[in-house]
């Protein structure tokens, strides 16, 4: 079995690679699917479920939340909540609404596929057969077609920047737009080791303060230096109360 099946899987968890639950998710599916084993199945489905709920995190509007409300959402509702998320429905162009209908049906299809075949989510007659490899091919491409869809559709949203979890990189253009326009004004380190930065914004529209200590600036600029800094910490604080027990 080729691992090319999936491309637009793949393509999504590397995207959100800092998304613990979906890189699991996405490991069990290579194993089982590289293995010729039907959990790739339940695998395919359980990865179209996450990432139907990271993007309806990322897109929700906390006034008037969409998100289902059930203690276990259904596959269906699942990608029916996402595909109003990113507002897919609200095209008038009658070609992309069937496009959306069609992939509602290859989620539907997908579930059932599951539910019959899937060895994961619940237990089997011990002496099934198993599936052909064209079924296992079927559920994942199936899979893949629809994260294709949702992946691509979010990606060409405009994100609420003050709710996203989306990093820095994500977007290039709004960060050119600020380093062009705006400019370090100072930079000041107080009695406690706190930094003060103060910001200009264009056309005399005032400044910006933002303070940021060591662990803060790190953290968010440079992870390896964060991590590099806690073990020289955790070692110095290790000598220190070994020195205090030496002194006692």
């Amino acid at each position: 079995m080729n691992p090319d099946w999936y491309p637009a899987i793949r393509e999504c968890c590397a995207h959100w690679q800092d998304a613990p639950m979906l890189q699991q998710t996405f490991e069990a599916l290579e194993k089982s699917f590289l293995a010729d084993n039907d959990a790739c199945i339940d695998s395919a489905k359980c990865i179209v479920e996450v990432v139907c709920q990271i993007i309806i995190d990322e897109l929700d509007n906390p006034t008037l939340q969409i998100k289902p409300k059930e203690s276990f959402p259904s596959f269906g509702t699942w990608v029916s909540a996402a595909v109003r998320a990113l507002k897919l429905g609200d095209v008038r162009n009658m070609a992309f609404k069937k496009l959306v209908s069609e992939h509602n049906n290859l989620t539907t299809a997908l579930g059932k596929l599951r539910q019959d075949a899937g060895p994961v989510s619940h237990g089997r007659d011990g002496f099934i057969e198993r599936l052909s490899a064209y079924h296992r091919r079927a559920a994942v491409l199936s899979a893949d077609a629809i994260v294709a869809f949702l992946h691509q559709a979010y990606v060409e949203t405009e994100l609420n920047l003050a709710q996203t979890r989306e990093p820095y990189e994500r977007f290039p253009s709004q960060n050119e737009a600020i380093d062009h326009w705006c400019r370090y004004a100072s930079a000041e380190i107080d009695d406690d080791g706190l930094l003060s930065v103060t910001v200009t914004l264009p056309n005399d529209s005032g400044t910006l303060v933002i303070d940021a200590n060591p662990s803060q600036l790190m953290f968010q600029l440079d992870r390896p230096a964060y991590i590099e800094a806690l073990n020289a910490a955790r070692s110095a604080k290790s000598l220190e109360e070994e020195s205090e027990e030496a002194t006692a």
